[in-house]
């Protein structure tokens, strides 16, 4: 049994089968990455993840528990934190505004941005905020506008906010998408320096082969919304059914 577990997800759009019979286990502490040519359906079977889309068919359960109807909120307290494939932070706050956002909805379960004056008065909320950029290298920027930072720094802050939640798993949808190789370099070394650090798992969609390969240590691949192989990174290389699949032509 894997901490997420998806069982016979099936979602359909009017005409369109999304999803069909999809099962998935993923292992407690690994990185699990899910890839797909477009429209394989990975995006659509995330949205399920996180309760934000309810399958027509089908159960996905966290640690035993339904995710199925929740709100975000309700997600995020089960342990589960999303990075979106466009980095959501206040670009208008600064790095470490931002991050006092999650470390005070953490500790007290709501926030409003009216009330961020008062919370950076509070010392155990700043402590929190001004440890978390430390571990991901932003402590210096911490006075910088967030909307003048480059993509692979807004992503940074992002997965520092949700990982200030102390989530057990981190959903990352395609973390890597619009950066410079240099920044998409750097958030490979972050990510494997989380998963080896934290006790974290970690579920990935990705386009980019050379992430997944660089940190996956299970991979799915979905080719018209149903599971096609799950195998370990090695041994999907020269899978010819993935070949076919991103290809469309046999190997």
């Amino acid at each position: 049994m894997g901490i997420l577990e998806v069982k016979n997800v099936g979602k359909r759009f009017g005409g369109l089968q999304a999803l069909s019979d999809v099962n998935l286990s993923v292992k407690e502490n690994t990185v699990h990455a899910i890839i797909g040519p477009n429209g394989a359906g990975k995006s659509t079977l995330l949205n399920c993840l996180v309760g934000k889309l309810i399958p027509d068919t089908g159960s996905v359960m966290f640690d035993g528990q339904s995710v199925l109807g929740r709100a975000p909120f309700e997600i995020n307290q089960m342990g589960i934190s999303r990075v979106f494939q466009t980095p959501e932070i206040f670009g208008d706050l600064t790095v470490l505004e931002n991050m006092l956002i999650p470390c005070f909805a953490k500790r007290d379960g709501a926030f409003e941005l009216n009330a961020l004056p008062s919370v950076q008065g509070q010392k155990d909320v700043l402590e929190k905020a001004e440890h978390m950029l430390e571990e991901m290298n932003m402590a210096d920027k911490r006075h910088m506008h967030a909307a003048a930072m480059s993509r692979g720094d807004k992503r940074r802050l992002e997965i520092g906010m949700c990982l200030s939640q102390e989530p057990r798993l981190l959903l990352l949808d395609e973390p890597t998408a619009g950066m410079a190789r240099a920044d998409t370099n750097n958030t490979i070394d972050l990510l494997k320096e989380i998963a080896s650090e934290r006790d974290i798992t970690i579920a990935i969609i990705e386009h980019d082969m050379h992430v997944v390969f660089s940190l996956a240590d299970r991979i799915t691949v979905l080719a018209q919304g149903t599971p096609l192989v799950e195998d370990d990174p090695q041994n999907i290389r020269g899978n010819p059914k993935v070949r076919e699949a991103y290809l469309g032509e046999s190997a």
